[in-house]
């Protein structure tokens, strides 16, 4: 009996292990699976929202995530930002959107809930709640968003590589400092100011400087893909009844038949073998150059050419044509003009 005591709880000592390591094993199997999802969705303190664009770049503190097959970077404190071209759009992990518009190129941080955007060149479009707090920073001026009545602040500030800063509280104000000197002013809602080389005493109104147009849908990354089809028979019917316009067909004659040379080269087919490491290369021997030309026919001209009308002079100064060209005859010399001419000659005094 005391042997059949012992192996009974050798038994249930040996179940309850397997039970123990299993549910350990499971619960290690449930982190891992619900470790990302719970990354997801509290990210960490120092997260500041995601970034997403058609250019851009981002040096120093990030996470890349893949989320329902999507890549989201989550930009962190300390996160350098280009935006080469195009715009980019932040979602802030508290609310809100920053729009930028670029090229641009800014740096954030993130400390104790509040957040600072150091711009060095571009124009940035702002809507936060109140609850954020956004501090916007250039080299030597700090502009404050401050809110109207606990509503939506939305602000456009913009910097550009001369110096020249803009300013535009649609919804709130704004509240300008100088840094160095310490002076501040008040851009009130719906104002639109300009300053030069961050001057406050250069403070101006200038309306239409900041320009940057909040993106509700960002523009897909990969282009969309269609399928062609064929053409159905009442389609082919109805294109072949379509009457042609006139000229149609002199015009694709005269298009088909270009001016210019046309080159074509015509070279030999590809070839990939997958079980070599090394593609065999095609001989540029066997590349043909066509060069394609239209000889212009010989120009033939049919008729007369006709010169302008002469005029005669009025009198008879000029000898007429037939006059000219007939030559006149010699006077026949006779027999007895003979006799005289030698007569003459013969009793002359210088005979």
């Amino acid at each position: 009996m005391e042997s059949a005591t012992q192996l009974t709880s050798t038994a249930n000592n040996g179940t309850s292990r397997g039970i123990a390591s299993f549910l350990v094993c499971a619960a290690m199997f449930a982190a891992s699976i619900a470790g990302p999802a719970a990354r997801a969705d509290n990210p960490p303190g120092d997260a500041i929202g995601v970034i997403e664009g058609e250019a851009i770049s981002v040096d120093g503190p990030m996470t890349v995530e893949v989320v329902r097959g999507q890549v989201k970077t989550m930009l962190r404190s300390g996160s350098d930002v280009h935006v080469k071209a195009g715009q980019a759009r932040i979602d802030l992990v508290e609310g809100g959107q920053i729009m930028i518009c670029g090229p641009a190129h800014f740096s954030m941080l993130k400390a104790g809930g509040a957040i600072t955007l150091a711009l060095d060149s571009g124009t940035i479009h702002a809507v936060i709640d109140n609850e954020v707090s956004l501090n916007i920073y250039t080299p030597q001026i700090q502009a404050h968003p401050i809110s109207i009545g606990n509503g939506a602040e939305d602000v456009l500030v913009g910097l550009d590589s001369a110096g020249a800063m803009c300013i535009r509280a649609n919804k709130g104000a704004v509240r300008v400092e100088q840094q160095l000197t310490g002076q501040s002013v008040l851009v009130p809602q719906s104002g639109d100011v300009s300053l030069t080389n961050g001057q406050i005493e250069s403070l101006r109104a200038a309306a239409g400087h900041c320009v940057c147009t909040m993106q509700t849908v960002m523009k897909p990354m990969t282009p969309g893909i269609e399928i062609s089809q064929l053409a159905t028979a009442d389609e082919i019917k109805k294109k072949t009844t379509e009457p042609k316009a006139p000229g149609t067909q002199e015009n694709a004659a005269q298009a088909a038949q270009p001016d210019e040379p046309v080159y074509q080269v015509f070279m030999p087919p590809l070839r990939y073998d997958a079980k070599s490491k090394m593609q065999a290369e095609f001989d540029p021997n066997l590349i043909i150059l066509v060069r394609r030309v239209r000889v212009r026919p010989t120009l033939i001209f049919q008729g007369r050419v006709e010169g302008a009308p002469v005029v005669a002079q009025a009198g008879n100064s000029l000898t007429p044509q037939s006059s000219l060209s007939k030559p006149q005859k010699p006077e026949e010399v006779s027999t007895w003009s003979r006799v005289k001419t030698y007569f003459r000659k013969l009793w002359s005094p210088s005979t």
